[in-house]
């Protein structure tokens, strides 16, 4: 895949090319970025990219024209324009995107574009229902969504299961020691009963979405198992399965520490 950002701050991307998975995935050649300046395409000794709002209004507007030079500069391309009234990013849709062999993200800044920008683009994006001073921390949030997403950058393991899959907040997450400062972890994930513990965390993800997104606890398609699990949570009961799981895990945390 390759990723083309055009930008009136390429400095803001270099920490973000040079670390984590980013990088890894660089090095290995599952993506390549492209950070185009938007003054650049400026046709002004200053290298100015902005003016007042025609018609009046607070703040500078970037110039239609350096944009578009810039954009048609790049190679063609999936066309993307950080905006606060577009749709907002999903993993839904950063699965589509991870999908194109070629982004092209326009970071506004200042007050916004002009608004002829919106007739080269295939659609606006936002990462959330709140304005930040430019469009360069989108582009890196959208980027990263999609390149975790891309074959071989992380292991399929790590995938199979994320916050956000099946309208599901993922389950709670523990590592050693089994008891810290008296917060221990639930001794069904010691039973070794694979079937058991997928259940519980089915259970979990199912409490968690409900109390703290119920928007999207709401899109859930509520089968046979989800009715069950959520039943066991309106009466406060531990089903069999999960007693029967819970009795084999204690026998491996009556002495851990």
């Amino acid at each position: 895949m390759k990723i083309t950002i055009l930008t009136l701050f390429p400095e803001m991307f270099t920490n973000f090319l040079e670390t984590s998975i980013i990088k890894k995935a660089i090095l290995q050649g599952h993506v390549t970025f492209d950070i185009v300046n938007i003054r650049d395409f400026a046709d002004n000794k200053w290298n100015r990219v902005d003016t007042p709002p025609v018609g009046g209004g607070a703040g500078m507007i970037l110039q239609v024209d350096p944009i578009i030079r810039a954009l048609e500069s790049v190679d063609t391309g999936h066309k993307m324009l950080l905006s606060p009234r577009g749709a907002v990013l999903t993993n839904m849709k950063a699965t589509e995107l991870s999908l194109k062999d070629h982004l092209i993200f326009i970071c506004g800044h200042y007050e916004g574009v002009d608004e002829r920008v919106t007739h080269y683009i295939d659609e606006e994006i936002s990462i959330g229902d709140y304005i930040l001073t430019g469009g360069e921390l989108g582009a890196m949030v959208v980027s990263d969504a999609v390149i975790r997403l891309l074959d071989e950058v992380i292991s399929s393991d790590s995938l199979d299961v994320e916050s956000f899959d099946y309208h599901l907040l993922e389950y709670p997450q523990y590592t050693e020691p089994y008891d810290f400062r008296g917060y221990k972890v639930p001794t069904i994930l010691y039973s070794g009963n694979h079937a058991a513990i997928q259940k519980w965390r089915l259970k979990e993800s199912l409490r968690i979405t409900r109390k703290r997104r119920p928007d999207l606890f709401k899109k859930i398609t509520k089968d046979n198992v989800i009715k069950s699990l959520l039943k066991e949570i309106d009466d406060d009961i531990i089903g069999d399965w999960e007693k029967e799981a819970i009795e084999k895990g204690s026998r491996f945390t009556k002495d851990k520490k």
